[in-house]
């Protein structure tokens, strides 16, 4: 491919993060010719088991989870087009490192984790794993977590610290030419969740008399640290015409995510627009136009 050609590279920790956070984004761009790259750093061997006939495959049982979560991912991301979708080191080179919920509601590492679980992993053997598919596909903007991970699972930050690390070392034309010429990536954005719109939608859901999807949460309250206030925004992608997929792409993962369950309670009652629009917090690059009426970025790429 030629160094023009717009690319876009999502880096997530198990199969399922990418459609929660980045399915409607990552259609739309399919959709538009732009190149989409997915790299799943585990397998999410750790993943509860939500189908009872599956529950077999579980870690503490057969510990077999990782192939049906591969032929999910495969499922989610043949409904919304991405055809390039890998394995961080290739599959298996990364075990999901698990977690518990710590008393304050974000997540910690669980208390015994696998010997070559993620995040016990080398970063630079990790990032070196990262900075040859970013040499490879040469994106301008790249998509992963922030430094909690947006909630403090071990997983997405040590992929935040792997991707940001990759990223850097990417650039430098002196560092591992083995891995191929160096290439600098223009705009990093970490994903997030709008404030505003979380509490709308929570408004929504109470309107409507349902109390048990996101428990806990007030919609006039304190929300937990995975939501972003507006003000840190830089990017808001409008993928509503691509929110069908988005659904589909997230019932593809049925081990994880049950139709019954908050990512579609919240659909059913604030609309399309629930999880069609997809934001992002700019780590690396500027902010450019065009805005939209609330001043936040419409495209990843704006300025490119």
């Amino acid at each position: 491919m030629t160094g023009s050609a717009k690319h876009a590279l999502f880096v997530h920790a198990h199969p399922d993060d990418e459609s929660i956070n980045n399915a409607a984004t990552m259609a739309k761009y399919v959709a538009a010719g732009i190149g989409v790259t997915l790299i799943t750093c585990t397998a999410g061997e750790m993943g509860e088991v939500l189908v009872p006939e599956l529950e077999h495959l579980a870690h503490d049982q057969d510990d077999k989870l990782a192939d049906q979560r591969k032929l999910e991912l495969t499922n989610a991301m043949a409904e919304i087009g991405v055809t390039d979708h890998r394995f961080l080191g290739g599959f298996g080179k990364y075990r999901d490192s698990g977690m518990q919920w710590h008393e304050d509601g974000h997540a910690i590492a669980a208390d015994t984790i696998h010997d070559n679980a993620f995040w016990n992993a080398d970063l630079t053997e990790a990032a070196d794993d990262l900075v040859a598919v970013i040499r490879e596909v040469r994106p301008q903007v790249l998509v992963t977590y922030d430094q909690f991970g947006n909630y403090g699972h071990p997983d997405h930050i040590q992929a935040h610290r792997v991707a940001t690390y990759a990223a850097a070392l990417a650039a430098v034309p002196s560092y591992r030419n083995d891995l191929g010429e160096a290439h600098d990536i223009a705009k990093v954005y970490w994903v997030a969740m709008s404030e505003s719109w979380m509490r709308e939608g929570l408004r929504a859901m109470r309107a409507a008399g349902d109390e048990t999807t996101f428990e806990g949460m007030d919609p006039e309250g304190q929300l937990p640290p995975f939501v972003t206030s507006d003000d840190n925004l830089a990017a808001m992608v409008d993928g509503t015409e691509f929110h069908e997929q988005k659904m589909k792409a997230l019932a593809a993962h049925a081990t994880q995510i049950t139709t019954d369950g908050p990512f579609f309670a919240l659909s059913n009652n604030a609309g399309s627009q629930a999880w069609g629009y997809e934001f992002y917090r700019i780590a690396k690059g500027e902010k450019a136009a065009p805005y939209d009426d609330k001043g936040l970025e419409t495209d990843l790429f704006n300025g490119i």
